[in-house]
């Protein structure tokens, strides 16, 4: 991991400001979602990509009755193909 010399503080309801450079950096915008998990000691947080329910592709996702699918495996649904 890249250490970037910024140190930040918790405020007392547990927040903290991401710089702006990182913000433009990973391309989060205002009301971009974030994933946060830890590994190991650390606690990462990654910008929220929805993923296919199936295969786990992140380009091209739509959402069909609240499940993430993405439009290769809509034309695999459509022509019936397994698998």
């Amino acid at each position: 991991m890249k250490s970037t010399g910024i140190v930040r503080k918790v405020d007392e309801l547990g927040r903290i400001v991401l710089p702006i450079e990182l913000r433009r950096t990973l391309d989060i915008a205002e009301k971009d979602s974030l994933e946060i998990y830890m590994d190991g000691p650390s606690i990462v947080l990654k910008k929220y990509q929805p993923t296919c329910i199936f295969c786990d592709e992140s380009k091209d996702v739509v959402s069909f009755r609240g499940k993430n699918v993405c439009r290769r495996c809509i034309k695999a649904l459509q022509s019936g193909e397994a698998g």
